[in-house]
This record gives C-alpha cells, sequence and structure tokens, in this order.
C-alpha cells in the first residue's frame, strides 16, 4: 500500500515596488549602511503603499500560482494564509484573497505563528492533501510588516519588510517525493521577547496603548537570536534523525531569513557548507511568514532545486515558534 503524500506543484511571489534602503534608513534613525550590513545581511526591503493590505500581496502571489500551474481559481479546494499583518482582525485574510481571487468553492484560513506562519501552514495544508481531504491546498505566507514597525526604533525598523508567497500543494505523483515530515513545536514562555504588546483583547486599543507604542513590534534581540540559532538548528537535526538523514543527505537548506548570523550559524550547526544555503534577506529583509517562500521562489530560479533534492525548511518566530519540514522535491507541474 502506497504513502498518499502532498508535494509543492507551483510557486508564487509578490514583493511591492517601492524599496527602502539602508541609506535611506541613516536619514531616519542613528544608525548607518555598514552597521546594518554587518549585523543583518540587509540591503534594502519592500515597503507596501498606504492602503495596500496582505491580501492584496496574497492575492498577486496567489495568481502567480496558478498561472503557472494553469488552474481557475475554483480548482482550489482550500486557502491558508500564514500571517501576523491581517487585513483585519475579522474576517480572516484567507475570505479576502478568496473573495478576491474569485475561489468560489474554497474554504479557509488564517494561521498565526509569526516568522513560522508559512512553514506551520505548509505543513497544515499538507496534511489535508495527504488525508485525501482535499486535491488542492493553496498555501501563503505573507505580512505588511512596515504596518507594524516603529520606524524610529532602530532595533527594528531596520530588519523588515513587506511581501508575500506561495505554494500549491497537490498529491505526489511519486511514492518517495513530497512532504516527507515536520517537527513543529512552540515554547510559550518565550513571548515577552518578540511580541506586539498592544491590539489584542489583553491591552485593546486605547489612548494609552497608542501613547505607550504598544501597537508595534517589540524585540529582544539578543534573546531572539540565541534561541533561534540553538533551537531552529535542534528541530532540524531532530527531524533528520527521525527519518533516517543525516545533513550530508541535505541538498538545500531554506531557512527564515530573520538575519544572516542566525542562517549561518544553523548551517553550521547543521554542518552544511554555503553552497547548500539559499539566503536572499540582503534584497528583501525579514518578511515574516513570506521570507520562505520567497526564498523556495528564487531557488527554483536559480536552478537550486532539482528533482530528488532533499530540502529541509526550518523557521523560529514570535511565540517562540519552532519548526522545520522535510521535502523530497518533485519538480513544477504545468497544465
Amino acid at each position: 500500500m502506497t504513502t498518499r503524500r502532498a508535494t509543492i506543484t507551483s510557486l508564487g511571489r509578490f514583493v511591492p515596488e517601492k524599496v527602502l534602503t539602508n541609506d535611506e534608513l541613516e536619514r531616519m534613525v542613528e544608525t548607518s549602511n555598514d552597521w546594518i550590513l554587518e549585523r543583518t545581511g540587509i540591503q534594502e526591503r519592500h515597503i507596501a503603499e498606504k492602503g495596500v493590505a496582505t491580501s492584496d500581496l496574497a492575492v498577486a502571489a496567489a495568481r502567480e500560482i496558478l498561472a503557472r500551474r494553469g488552474l481557475e481559481p475554483d480548482d482550489i479546494d482550500v486557502i491558508i494564509v500564514g500571517t501576523v499583518t491581517p487585513d483585519t482582525i475579522f474576517p480572516s485574510t484567507a475570505c479576502r484573497v478568496q473573495d478576491k481571487l474569485g475561489a468560489s468553492r474554497a474554504w479557509g484560513f488564517d494561521l498565526s505563528a509569526a516568522c513560522c506562519g508559512f512553514l506551520y501552514a505548509l505543513t497544515t495544508g499538507a496534511q489535508l492533501v495527504a488525508s485525501g481531504a482535499h486535491e488542492r491546498a493553496l498555501v501563503i505566507g505573507g505580512d505588511v510588516m512596515s504596518s507594524i514597525i516603529n520606524y524610529q526604533d532602530r532595533s527594528t525598523c531596520i530588519l523588515f519588510g513587506d511581501g508575500a508567497g506561495g505554494v500549491l500543494l497537490e498529491a505526489s505523483e511519486d511514492d518517495e517525493g513530497g512532504v516527507i515530515d515536520f517537527n513543529n513545536w512552540v515554547d510559550g514562555s518565550g513571548a515577552q521577547f518578540l511580541h506586539m504588546p498592544g491590539g489584542g483583547s489583553l491591552n485593546p486599543p486605547t489612548a494609552e496603548t497608542i501613547r505607550k507604542r504598544m501597537h508595534y513590534v517589540h524585540q529582544d534581540g539578543r534573546q531572539v537570536f540565541k534561541f533561534a540559532v540553538r533551537q531552529g538548528a535542534a528541530a532540524s537535526l531532530e527531524l533528520l534523525k527521525r527519518n533516517g538523514y543525516s545533513s550530508s543527505d541535505v541538498s538545500l537548506l531554506v531557512a527564515h531569513q530573520a538575519n544572516q548570523r542566525i542562517i549561518d550559524a544553523t548551517a553550521e550547526r547543521l554542518g552544511l557548507p554555503p553552497e547548500k544555503v539559499i539566503k536572499n534577506i540582503q534584497k528583501f529583509g525579514n518578511t515574516t511568514a513570506g521570507t520562505i517562500p520567497l526564498a523556495l521562489w528564487d531557488a527554483h530560479e536559480e536552478g537550486r532545486l532539482n528533482k530528488g533534492d532533499l530540502v529541509l525548511l526550518c523557521a523560529v518566530g514570535a511565540g517562540y515558534t519552532v519548526g522545520s519540514c522535510l521535502i523530497r522535491w518533485t519538480g513544477l507541474r504545468t497544465a
């Protein structure tokens, strides 16, 4: 009896046209291009214009996904959107994507896991397809981080950008291919180190919460860095071991693009050389749920994803959330 697995059959992405460079940030806060490059590896990031929402980025990415695959919106069964910057608290961004896309047959929901948003959405969508419940799952990770960033806080404003990317999941035609396994977990004790304290039921919007700048991202960079390096690698090594693989079997690491030093340190702990790691943080910054699908898109366009490759995805985010996923790449499909 063969095992039904989900596999990635199409990719898409969208980033806003406007670019915010390090030189421009130098004129906004006390920082420098050299310092940003040295500490983060980021050269520029894309910023959405006022009035452009996460659903707008997600729909643009979704349209590319469908066009590449030669499908119509009504071919989609379920839409899962990983984001921490939904258009509104409710209805979900997935509802808005479904409507704007015209995917009348699809149901959907948002998944909030910060920088693990896409990875958690991917592994959730993969189970819906692998179980036979659905044939096609549209999984999108995207954020308009500029909407919750304080551009007077140099510790955060240099890091984040806006963007969205996604994949189409369908049943694999290869018994050995597709999403093999995942290892997701959380450590809620780390919530204080990376969070947005205002806006929810605990601290709903008031004049006081606005005055205290509680509706922006707050981060303890040192704590987040240490946790991300240690736990991202640990989750990945555990996943590899559980499935009978070692780091030498991995063809490509697609890690959350939070900081170049975190990516490099994680790869070192995994024993992976630079040529087995995709990095595009220099041109997008940290797009939160958007980073992994944006990196997958670039890896495919650069010819770094080949049929049969063992691909390792990993991310660490606010929560803390931790995730890793193993995929045997089967190649994209066309109509």
